[in-house]
């Protein structure tokens, strides 16, 4: 039994390589290379291009409101309503609370009725005085400095009267209430908070190897990880003079356009500055990129002893974006990189390019 056994794995074992053979043959056609013991590597090959690349400065920063405004108390007395409901959209120059006024309300009445009298004493004392010489200079000296005097008293009460309304300094919404009806504040205690949404800017920071490329006005792509499929545009409306000792980084802000409300404060954006433009460049897959003790390297199918093989070539990078890099120097335009199976290969080895009908059709439509 056990002699049995025996011959029956290895009679599996034969027929399981008779078979890999049969399907390795029912692909393609075995090269001469295959049929002398050499080995082979299929990889897929694709024409190096000249193409545009945009290299971008990426940030990480948070929604902030515009303008983010706590109103106070600039009057002391009673809270007697509030005009506008919380979170409501309110007007610049919209009154949001009122105080009980009734007392400046009374005391700027009283002005009034004092300035005018003292205005019309002065005017009467003038013509007197300017135009037919009667009384004297003191007098008249007197009655004009009480008319100012009654002027700039009611101008004050007047102003104080005002300031028992609380006004929206700038457009946005009435955001948090901080007192309520009927407590009494004094002045400069916070009342209410405005929030201005309708623009808001995102803080961030630039390291500081690149903050040199960043200069206000610069146009910037906002995005939201909460906000899939949306793209925002705002302008760099700040860049600092200074780096921030404990990250090594220089403050931004960028400004943008939130007419729908869409960024919150409080949210993570990611944005996205241009640092630079290329027209042409040689652009390929990082992940094609292997890194060696020197440097970088690629690989790249030739013709050689009348067959395909693959030849490393040294590269320098240069700028990066998502998953594409940049070769400064090592690739020319035309060469056949090696974009699958490249981890399979080694300087010299023999490869099948099998996607060599979609190359020729690829080299038809651009003859570059």
């Amino acid at each position: 039994m056990r002699y049995t056994y025996r011959r029956s794995g290895a009679l599996a074992l034969a027929i399981g390589v008779l078979g890999a053979a049969a399907c390795s043959r029912s692909e393609g056609a075995a090269t001469p290379e295959e049929d002398a013991g050499v080995r082979v590597v299929n990889v897929e090959v694709t024409p190096v291009r000249l193409t545009s690349f945009t290299d971008y400065i990426r940030v990480m920063g948070e929604v902030e409101a515009l303008y983010d405004i706590t109103l106070s108390a600039e009057e002391p007395g009673v809270i007697e309503r509030f005009l506008v409901p919380k979170g409501a959209a309110v007007r610049r120059g919209q009154v949001i609370v009122e105080f009980d006024s009734d007392v400046l309300a009374a005391q700027v009445r009283e002005a009034r009725a004092g300035a005018e009298l003292a205005r019309e004493e002065f005017e009467r004392q003038r013509l007197l005085w300017e135009d037919e010489q009667i009384g004297s200079e003191m007098v008249y000296l007197r009655t004009r400095s009480a008319a100012a005097v009654a002027a700039a008293r009611l101008a004050t009460l007047e102003a104080r009267l005002d300031r028992t309304k609380i006004r929206a300094p700038v457009a946005g919404i009435f955001d948090e209430k901080l007192m309520e009806v009927g407590e009494r504040a004094a002045a400069g205690d916070p009342i209410v908070r405005v929030v201005a949404v309708r623009r808001v800017k995102i803080v961030g920071g630039v390291p500081e190897r690149l903050a040199a490329a960043v200069r206000p006005g610069q146009l910037a792509q906002v995005s939201f990880d909460i906000l899939p499929g949306r793209q925002f545009e705002g302008r760099i409306g700040f860049v600092g003079s200074s780096v921030d000792r404990t990250n090594r980084t220089v403050p931004i802000e960028v400004v943008m356009d939130n007419p729908e409300g869409a960024a919150k404060p409080g949210m993570i954006a990611a944005v996205q500055v241009v640092r630079e433009q290329r027209d042409s460049a040689v652009v390929v897959p990082q992940q094609v990129v292997q890194r060696t003790e020197d440097g970088y390297q690629v690989f790249v199918a030739v013709e050689r002893d009348g067959g395909t093989v693959a030849e490393a070539r040294a590269v320098v990078l240069g700028p990066s974006y998502r998953n594409q890099v940049v070769i400064e120097s090592g690739l020319d335009a035309g060469d056949r990189l090696i974009t699958l199976g490249g981890q399979l290969v080694a300087p010299g080895s023999r490869v099948r390019i099998v996607n060599a009908s979609a190359i020729g059709a690829d080299a038809r439509k651009d003859p570059e």
